[in-house]
């Protein structure tokens, strides 16, 4: 490798700083000679005194404690150096700091363990197939007739259909969406007019769990692992507004969204009322009402179903009104609130008790 003649030389009048073995600075003991260039660096010449001491014993600058580099740099990135009891040297990856950010700020996050399907004529063609679609976004601006098919079978299978613009679909995808993405559903979406018919021809006591905008995917699958734990038939949950079942969801649930149906409908409010005309007791569990769980006022070993609302606000005022009764857990802490997916696990095992006390 050839030399390089170009880098400047240091200046012939700089004043540099030594120490002794102690740390001790010492007065310069030379001066630059007048005939060294600029490209020349300055030579370190040896005193009597370090060779009566010996080779070993140089007159060379020691650097104080402050102006040593933390560590050296290789291609893993910065290391640090540092010295174990027996003396052997211990490299070790600096920890990463607060300051430290992303090279790439600008590019969106990577993309999620869910499988999605990206372009119009594959989305259209997985619908068509019948394949279990979570949600679809499309891109705002794009109107043709391949969207307006893909609406048509998406509403038939209640699957939401969402008109974004293009900054949305590139954070949920770096790859070439085509203006449109769906989301599969690892689990398949059962009808709700068929699981009730077939509890009532197998002679089962429905029990039914309706979710109104339950959107935290782990509270939704603590839920559906409540349910299951404690007799559930079947959870039922709006198509829109709803929490995604993804990853998460199922690693929460421990496994049961894999056993328990799930049904998604379209129309909450219709939902609610063809249940009641269908024999099923609809009880609302929130805080507004007067009658409490314990009183025992209900009789919850009929067929049931429970519906409990956001973690927000509650149940929708318009889904309380077809509620045949409202019951309330007692507490008697100052946070007059739980989270839903405990407060549905205190549902739950109401009705089971009185279920359980019923059979004796």
């Amino acid at each position: 490798m050839e030399k390089r003649t170009n880098r400047p030389g240091r200046p012939v009048t700089e004043r540099r700083q030594y120490f002794d073995s102690q740390n001790r600075p010492v007065p310069n003991r030379r001066t630059p000679r007048e005939d060294q260039g600029r490209d020349e660096a300055p030579r370190f010449e040896r005193s009597r005194a370090d060779d009566s001491r010996g080779d070993e014993q140089f007159n060379e600058p020691r650097r104080r404690d402050e102006d040593r580099p933390e560590g050296r740099r290789d291609e893993g990135g910065f290391r640090e150096e540092g010295r174990r009891e027996g003396g052997h040297r211990e490299e070790g990856r600096r920890p990463a700091s607060s300051s430290d950010k992303p090279r790439y700020p600008h590019r969106p996050a990577q993309d999620r363990s869910i499988d999605m399907i990206f372009g119009l004529r594959p989305i259209l063609e997985a619908l068509s197939a019948g394949r279990t679609l979570d949600k679809i976004f499309l891109l705002r601006a794009t109107k043709n007739s391949m969207t307006q098919d893909i609406n048509a079978l998406a509403r038939e299978a209640s699957v939401p259909v969402s008109m974004v613009p293009v900054e949305k679909l590139d954070n949920i995808t770096r790859k070439n969406h085509q203006g449109a993405v769906a989301f599969v559903s690892p689990i398949d979406y059962m009808p709700l007019d068929n699981i009730l018919a077939g509890l009532y021809e197998e002679g089962k006591t429905p029990l039914l769990l309706v979710l109104d905008r339950i959107t935290d995917v782990r509270n939704f699958g603590s839920i559906a692992r409540n349910a299951e734990c404690l007799g559930v038939h079947a959870i039922v949950v709006p198509s829109h507004g709803a929490a995604q079942i993804n990853g998460d969801a199922l690693k929460t649930s421990a496994g049961a969204l894999n056993l328990i149906p799930v049904c998604r409908e379209h129309n909450l409010k219709q939902t609610l009322t063809f249940l009641r005309e269908s024999g099923v007791q609809v009880v609302a569990c929130t805080e507004k009402s007067d009658a409490s769980l314990e009183a025992e006022t209900v009789d919850l070993t009929g067929p049931l179903a429970i519906l409990m609302g956001s973690e927000e606000d509650g149940i929708s005022p318009e889904y309380l009104r077809l509620a045949d009764h409202k019951l309330r857990i007692p507490m008697a802490g100052q946070i007059s609130s739980l989270n839903v997916s405990v407060a549905s696990g205190i549902m739950l095992y109401e009705v089971l008790r009185q279920r359980l006390g019923a059979v004796k």
